[in-house]
């Protein structure tokens, strides 16, 4: 399809799903899809600045960035989209750095053959979910590869965050005796997303838990809770999450698996597919380390959030790391037993974010 029967058969915005985008549709298409998709979408700070970068505003203290690619497949699950998993994504990043969201740039890579019908509903996802979470798309950037070169599309997000100046968490704080605390059930992600995938039929319906989880962790720290460390179980899981701060921190952690809140549809999932839900992907869920005495405290404001209704304590550090080897994981099982929670090798669910 040429610019020009594309703009004769399809004016934006676009509604048509039949319309694909064709390779190469740069100069007037491209910037048709910038004007009449994008930038209304985005919003009023993204329709004022038409320009190679963006500029805004700071404010004196410490900055957080991160970025994040995004090449979930399929490209729409139960409970979300690739667009929308954008956005939490790296909201969550910020968030887990003590960071409160600000600014995010999104650059896309289309494959030729997506249709205008899904891009636009891809946009519009991150759209709402940007103003979901408070956060302005000030900039961004795309671009267009040949035909199975791209599967649909691909997504990359920078985004910019503001940390208070007394906040300081990292796995560097985590201590013995510290807390753990995960902001709620665990694997339903990469099962809803595993689900769309296979076209599987489960016991019951399941969604991703794909959300922001930023204001759970602002409410911590305006309520002056002393929060040691924060991190988000996507790839890998909640295992991921434990044995990287295990490592970095030099500490031992011990959880308690009948503890850890897990769905009957994942559970039941796992069971049928030999997935252990502990190694599965969230993204809208956190795992927090607090001391002890500040347990019942962030316990009752997370479960304040309704994404955060089955936080749960779920374990504690249990001691520094012996000098000659790295801190580890152990899980005590339903029936006492205890054994070593190792990284996986590979990844159980890959395309899952």
């Amino acid at each position: 399809m040429t610019e020009r029967e594309f703009e004769l058969a399809c004016p934006l915005p676009v509604r048509a799903s039949t319309v694909q985008l064709a390779h190469g549709g740069g100069g007037r298409l491209s910037r048709e899809i910038i004007e009449n998709l994008f930038r209304p979408a985005f919003g009023e700070v993204c329709q004022k600045q038409r320009h190679d970068g963006a500029t805004f505003p700071t404010i004196a203290g410490k900055m957080a960035l991160t970025t994040d690619g995004y090449v979930v497949k399929p490209l729409f699950f139960p409970g979300g989209d690739i667009g929308k998993l954008a956005i939490c994504g790296t909201v969550n990043d910020l968030a887990m750095c003590g960071a409160t969201p600000r600014y995010l740039s999104v650059s896309f890579i289309l494959e030729e053959g997506l249709s205008f019908g899904d891009l636009e509903r891809i946009v519009r996802s991150m759209a709402s979910t940007a103003r979901l979470a408070g956060v302005d798309i000030v900039t961004g950037d795309t671009k267009v590869v040949d035909k199975g070169k791209g599967d649909g599309i691909f997504i990359t997000t920078t985004g910019v965050g503001m940390i208070p100046d007394q906040v300081t968490i990292g796995p560097s704080q985590v201590r013995p005796g510290d807390a753990v605390i995960v902001s709620g059930d665990i694997g339903r992600h990469g099962i809803a997303v595993l689900s769309a995938r296979e076209g599987l039929s489960l016991e019951g319906p399941i969604e991703s838990d794909c959300a922001p989880v930023h204001e759970m962790v602002r409410m911590l720290f305006e309520a002056g809770v002393e929060v040691h460390c924060l991190r988000d179980p996507t790839r890998g899981g909640l295992s991921a999450v434990l044995n990287e701060i295990a490592e970095d921190g030099a500490v031992d952690i011990e959880i308690d698996e009948r503890a850890v809140p897990i769905g009957d549809v994942v559970r039941g999932a796992c069971e049928l597919f030999g997935l252990d839900p502990l190694y599965v992907a969230c993204e809208g869920r956190f795992v927090a380390f607090v001391p002890e005495r500040e347990v019942d405290r962030t316990l009752d404001l997370i479960r304040q959030n309704p994404i955060g209704v089955d936080a749960q304590r779920i374990g504690r550090v249990v001691a520094l790391a012996p000098t000659l080897r790295a801190g580890r994981v152990t899980v005590r099982g339903h029936i006492g037993t205890v054994r070593l929670l190792d990284l996986f090798a590979g990844e159980q669910l890959p395309r899952i974010c």
